[in-house]
């Protein structure tokens, strides 16, 4: 890749600063803005850089591969989304999107096109944030039991954003940072003072688990600037000044009980934690241009952007006029707007439920699987591991998923071998077990109470009314056993009770109606 391979839009308020870095880093080719004055002023003092008033131009350059993006928040959504569909990957400033909506369809978009989505949450990438989490992980603090931060100062003032928007993201993602956790409710209030509707000064409450408490106060209107985050735990506390020059403080106070019942402060000396110098913007923007060229996920990436985004919402909800927002806690997969989630299912890290599939109560679906469009499971339906369920797909009650069982388009699994309209036979469901790696074909009619066998192989349109062997190829109405197939789907073709998959190298040998593994792919023996 080229060195110079970064576009930059927006040279304003906090986009000069990308641009310095960026500059620094010897990786900016083209930079972006509105004003042709401000331009004309880049101009005269960086000759090697390329100007434009039109993003597009930055859009059309195939020496691009990558945009950094500091425009107004309201900007946000539609310079993104443009630049991941003109395939670039893209690092945008807090937040993601106003709406979590948009925020869900960017990240779709990027992981649809295989883009690097980052979103600038600049003290995850603070070294005295780093090492404040080192010290709270190390125990040194004990229990986490209460973190607060101000963000406080007197100066630029918006019209656009209010000022939760524009400051309380970065103290949102750290204190998520730090507790490993996500809110179980969400309040907030404040004053609007300057313009009508245009919060100047907000306080926001997250309540988490195990009676953890955080506080974010904001505000623009402050004689001076304050930055600090102060963590109080069970055995010191922690304070993380961003003004000071020392920046991390240790408080190792002990708090003693007197007769059991009289809490007495010790206060002791406060010490200064010394950690690894750095530029936070250029240490971040550091590791966007890693991520690019090793095609990493960001540590802030669009997920972490759409879990601060919930939060502010529910916070902005809150100062409309709400008591207080509750949040949901298990957000590690991906659900489309239109997914029905039941209460009481359990979905796993990395799954992805797209448009109008509804998992009914009871459910369990393992870690990275796709569930397709207009999909139902359930109710108490197990899926394992990394499984893909195509669209128009019905799991019911009775049906097991062990782990990468695929799922072709609009198959059929049954639960009652004989159903009348007018009889009610729920107590006669049959099981159905489809084991580890299985495929079942497009159209396939799967009749309950039937074991399908690991890694076999079941023909489109095929009707299943018994059991089907490991590896076994099935296919017909009803289906019959037509073939052996390889672990990875390949046919096998056997030759004196022995066969070699000619793609993968697997071999295999068949004994009284079964096959089994004797070498995978040059590997020691072993069987499946």
């Amino acid at each position: 890749m080229k060195k110079r391979f970064i576009g930059h839009i927006g040279l304003g308020y906090w986009g000069k600063n990308i641009f310095r870095n960026l500059y620094e880093l010897e990786v900016l080719h083209t930079a972006c803005d509105v004003s042709e004055e401000v331009l004309n002023e880049y101009r005269k003092k960086f000759r090697d850089v390329n100007f434009t008033m039109d993003y597009n131009e930055i859009l059309r350059n195939p020496e691009l591969k990558a945009v950094t993006i500091a425009t107004p928040a309201a900007t946000h959504y539609e310079f993104v989304k443009k630049a991941l569909l003109a395939d670039k990957d893209v690092f945008v400033e807090k937040p993601l999107a106003l709406k979590t909506t948009e925020a869900k369809e960017l990240i779709k978009i990027a992981e649809d096109n295989k883009k690097i989505l980052m979103v600038g949450h600049i003290l995850r990438y603070h070294p005295a944030v780093i090492k404040l989490k080192e010290i709270i992980s190390s125990g040194t603090l004990g229990k986490i039991q209460y973190i607060y931060s101000n963000r406080l100062n007197i100066g630029k003032l918006r019209t656009e954003e209010n000022i939760l928007w524009s400051f309380a993201p970065h103290d949102i993602s750290v204190i998520l940072m730090l507790l490993d956790e996500e809110p179980i409710k969400v309040s907030a209030f404040g004053g609007d003072y300057l313009n009508k509707g245009i919060y100047d000064i907000t306080l926001t409450t997250l309540e988490f688990p195990n009676n953890i408490k955080a506080h974010i106060f904001v505000s623009w209107l402050h004689p001076y600037k304050e930055q600090k985050l102060i963590v109080v735990g069970s055995k010191a506390m922690a304070v993380f000044d961003d003004v000071s020059k020392e920046k991390l403080f240790l408080y190792p106070h002990k708090i003693e009980w007197k007769e059991g019942k009289i809490p007495v402060a010790h206060k002791a000396q406060y010490e200064v934690i010394p950690f690894e110098d750095g530029e936070p913007l250029k240490l971040e923007l550091i590791h966007f241009t890693e991520c690019i060229n090793n095609r990493q996920t960001p540590l802030t990436d669009g997920y972490e952007g759409l879990r601060v985004l919930k939060i502010l919402e529910l916070a902005e909800k809150s100062l409309r006029g709400s008591s207080g927002e509750e949040i949901s806690r298990d957000k590690n997969y991906y659900a489309h707007e239109t997914a029905v989630i039941d209460e009481g299912v359990e979905i796993g890290e990395g799954t992805k439920i797209w448009h109008f599939s509804h998992i009914l109560k009871g459910s369990k679906i393992g870690k990275n699987c796709i569930i397709g469009q207009n999909v139902m499971i359930g109710p108490d339906v197990t899926i394992g591991n990394r499984c893909k369920i195509q669209n128009n797909v019905s799991i019911y009650k009775g049906v097991t998923l062990e782990d990468e069982v695929f799922c072709g388009p609009s198959c059929v699994f049954t639960n009652v071998y004989n159903p009348r309209a007018f009889i009610e036979r729920k107590n006669e469901f049959l099981p159905t077990i489809v084991k580890k790696g299985a495929t079942i074909g497009a159209n396939a009619t799967i009749v309950c109470g039937v074991t399908i066998g690991k890694y076999a192989m079941i023909g489109a349109g095929a009707v299943v009314k018994k059991d089907v062997p490991d590896h076994a190829i099935v296919a017909g109405v009803p289906a019959k056993q037509i073939g052996w197939a390889c672990k990875c789907g390949v046919t096998l073709k056997f030759n004196n009770q022995r066969a070699t998959c000619n793609y993968c190298g697997n071999e295999y040998i068949l004994k009284e109606g079964k096959i089994e593994l004797l070498k995978e792919g040059g590997s020691n023996e072993s069987k499946s």
